[in-house]
């Protein structure tokens, strides 16, 4: 399973913490924005069809459009032909008055080209429509590779109406065309991780975070040319058990409220992850010994331990 498929799983299971109603519509809107298909029928009647090949993402919408609008829903799955295909899961709601007053109501019917702006007033919202065009049209490299995360659709306004709800958390994403789709997408490290969060996937992000520290400390050390081989890794393990320390210290209680003492040295190792204790020492400008630096760090990391018990293992 890729790490794409893992984050859209988890965002299937996110429950909102308030205005839970509007956060499923919105939600489902988007993601039939995304990939859904309108079914127009006879007398006004109008229906639609969602294929995806992600079955959380289908019981998502299928649990969604019961709950909010109890709406007879035929589910059909079409099996992968081989080993490597996977099935193919289509949900449609046959066209019908109930199935237009739906549409209507999650802003798809008449066909329009964005949702209404009074939709995204709170954050809860925001998240949603976010979450929603993410589990429609979404994928986001494993933490591995490159960074890179992005929404795919063929709507080109609504693809700029991401990048406008993306901007509302203070991310800047860009947009491409690829194959007659209109592609918004997120390339820096922090802006990938802060989408994730937004969205819901905690655990992805914290996965992601993990293999990004790593990355971020071995590059930043390797590019050490005076460093012996030997004392590499153990200058590479300890800088990140530290960082990770701070993380979740700051992460628990926020790194502010730590004694005075502790603050400052956890600060400049967040600031520095790359450096080594002599060189942490020579930034302290002769106010803390080497030794004294290395003292406060593993209090820092005994702290972070009561926080969270296996927080600093596998490092």
């Amino acid at each position: 399973m890729s790490f794409a498929e893992d984050v859209k799983n988890e965002l299937c299971q996110y429950e909102a913490s308030s205005d839970a109603d509007v956060a499923m519509k919105i939600e489902a809107s988007c993601l039939l924005r995304m990939s859904g298909s309108i079914i127009l029928g006879m007398k006004g009647a109008v229906g639609i069809r969602l294929a995806t090949a992600n079955n959380a993402v289908a019981r998502r919408l299928l649990g969604i459009l019961k709950k909010q609008y109890e709406l007879p829903t035929n589910v059909l799955v079409r099996q992968g032909l081989n080993l490597r295909k996977k099935n193919m899961y289509t949900l449609s709601v046959e066209p019908s008055i109930e199935g237009r007053q739906a549409l209507e109501d999650l802003a798809l019917w008449p066909v329009t080209e964005q949702i209404p702006r009074s939709w995204l007033k709170s954050m809860e919202a925001r998240r949603a429509f976010l979450r929603g065009a993410f589990l429609g049209g979404g994928s986001v490299n494993k933490p591995q590779s490159d960074y890179h995360l992005e929404f795919m659709t063929g709507n080109e306004i609504f693809a700029r109406e991401i990048i406008h709800v993306l901007r509302l958390f203070h991310i800047h994403a860009g947009l491409t065309e690829r194959k007659e789709e209109y592609v918004v997408y997120l390339k820096e490290g922090d802006a990938v991780t802060n989408c994730l969060q937004i969205m819901g996937a905690q655990s992805a992000l914290m996965e992601f975070e993990n293999v990004r520290i790593m990355k971020t400390v071995r590059n930043q050390i390797n590019r050490q040319v005076n460093c012996e081989t030997a004392n590499l890794q153990k200058v590479v393990d300890a800088a990140v058990r530290q960082v990770k320390a701070i993380r979740i210290i700051d992460r628990e209680i926020g790194i502010e409220e730590l004694p005075e003492k502790l603050r400052v040295v956890a600060r400049l190792r967040w600031e520095n992850p790359e450096a080594s204790l002599k060189e942490l020492e020579e930034l302290m400008e002769g106010e803390l010994s080497k030794s004294g630096i290395g003292h406060r760090l593993k209090k820092i990391e005994a702290l972070a331990l009561t926080y969270d018990p296996l927080g600093l293992e596998e490092i």
